[in-house]
């Protein structure tokens, strides 16, 4: 193999290999607290002057503590979330956290995270949750489980997941931990029929095999957003 060829490959192989095992960048130094307002734009965010951080970025008087108002959720739950966009400290770090609480019979409706893998530990009371695998030649395998007070599940990166309160008269919380910055959430149902300007309703009714009088039902329906 001619030199050149050689030195190709090589480079076009460690390229590949880079971008396969990426995620959030890793620090190059103790911090990069995230400055938020700088008008530069990168992947994430750029660092604050090292000499003007101070401890108040790595803190936030979030009182996770505290139970959150499910009543006025249709889902009957509320997610705080806390990453970099609140806790600048976190930028480079690859991780952050969110308090779930859910009413009797609430849910966490079916999302995913494109950007982070999720390990939820349940606080309070008592939660159904699963996800659902990739198409396959098999199908989509659903994974469920029932949890209790100090139980621990896990959602891989990217996969489509709900938590669910199957008690009729106790509130659950959970607490989750994700392996990025800022995970991103995509909300099936908020995606496919809230979208802004909306996907036409002749390809939802037959990507979901309906009448387009239901999808123009579901689409003129009020998807909110349980994330705080």
């Amino acid at each position: 193999m001619a030199p050149t060829t050689y030195f190709l490959l090589v480079s076009f192989l460690a390229l590949v290999t880079s971008q396969a095992i990426a995620s959030d960048p890793s620090p190059l130094q103790d911090f990069c607290v995230a400055d938020i307002h700088s008008p530069v734009k990168v992947n994430g965010f750029v660092c604050k002057d090292p000499m003007a951080v101070n401890v108040d970025d790595f803190f936030k008087a979030a009182n996770l503590d505290k139970p959150r108002d499910t009543m006025k959720s249709k889902v009957g739950s509320n997610v705080t979330l806390i990453n970099v966009m609140q806790l600048p400290g976190l930028n480079t770090l690859g991780i952050s956290l969110a308090r779930i609480d859910y009413a009797p019979l609430g849910q966490n409706p079916l999302h995913t995270h494109p950007r982070a893998t999720e390990i939820l530990t349940v606080l309070e009371g008592t939660l159904y949750v699963g996800f659902v695998t990739s198409n396959t030649d098999n199908g989509n395998k659903l994974f469920t489980k029932v949890l209790n007070k100090g139980d621990v599940f896990v959602f891989p990166q990217g996969l489509i997941h709900f938590q669910f309160n199957p008690v009729h008269d106790k509130p659950a919380v959970a607490i989750a931990a994700l392996s990025s910055q800022n995970p991103g959430a995509i909300t099936i149902a908020n995606a496919v029929f809230g979208s802004k300007p909306p996907i036409s309703d002749d390809v939802l009714a037959k990507a979901f095999q309906v009448q387009k009088g239901t999808i123009d039902w579901l689409q003129a329906q009020f998807w909110e957003n349980n994330h705080n």
